[in-house]
């Protein structure tokens, strides 16, 4: 079974140095039929001017990711990391027993289009660490190349839940059949461009929910950017 969720039903929130596009309920943002899906919590799409960006502020136990699309995020974090991420490198904060860290734009003349995504861990209280790593878009050129997942696989990143996260380059004949594992639920967020997923056109912001749904086919990509999240089959966050 599968279910789309259009990119122009995503809450929005625009502070003018911040346009934001929420997939799920988030900050002021709340609908009920939106509030995770499995152990994904948060699929923001962000917009940050020049020069502006997030304040030092505080998470616990959630597992963080961002996913930069366009421009330079510059990170910093009590555990004493500072970096800057460019578009094809994936960025993984495990918060745990508690960390504070801000996020600026790295650039004065060109603005920073990134996701945010937030994974429910699968235990509390774990040691906070930071992750960066870079993935060439010839790796993900015409497939979905392993980003994230629990023991840091095909030197994806690590992820403390049962989760696995794809992304993929589709454009023109470009295609990939993916098969789930046996009882998994899917979602797929398309970052950029269109493209065809088990029948479906997809645009960019737009999502969909699988359940059990097999094989997974991407195909007739338009400049397309794509992330699958492979997912417990449970409905909704519990954190």
């Amino acid at each position: 079974m599968l279910e789309i969720r259009p990119s122009a039903q995503r809450g929005v929130a625009n502070f003018g140095w911040l346009h934001s596009q929420h997939s799920f309920s988030f900050g002021s943002y709340y609908d009920p039929q939106h509030v995770g899906f499995s152990d994904l919590l948060v699929i923001n799409e962000d917009h940050v001017r020049q020069g502006r960006g997030f304040d030092t502020h505080g998470h616990r136990d959630m597992e963080i990711f961002s996913y930069v699309l366009e421009g330079a995020l510059e990170h910093k974090d009590s555990m004493g990391t500072g970096s800057v991420i460019r578009p094809g490198d994936v960025q993984m904060m495990s918060a745990g027993t508690g960390v504070r860290h801000s996020e600026y734009n790295a650039s004065r003349e060109e603005p920073v289009h990134f996701l945010q995504i937030w994974i429910v861990p699968n235990r509390k209280g774990v040691t906070p660490r930071y992750q960066q790593q870079h993935f060439d878009a010839a790796d993900k050129r015409g497939r979905l190349r392993l980003i994230i997942s629990p023991d840091g696989a095909e030197g994806s990143l690590s992820v403390h839940q049962d989760a696995r996260v794809y992304a993929g380059l589709f454009d023109g004949a470009e295609q990939q059949r993916f098969t789930l594992p046996a009882e998994r639920f899917a979602y797929v967020h398309v970052a950029r461009g269109a493209l065809t997923v088990n029948g479906q056109r997809l645009s960019v912001g737009d999502g969909m929910r699988l359940r059990n749904e097999q094989p997974i086919d991407f195909s007739a990509g338009d400049d397309a950017e794509v992330l699958l999240f492979d997912l417990r089959p449970v409905e909704l966050p519990l954190y």
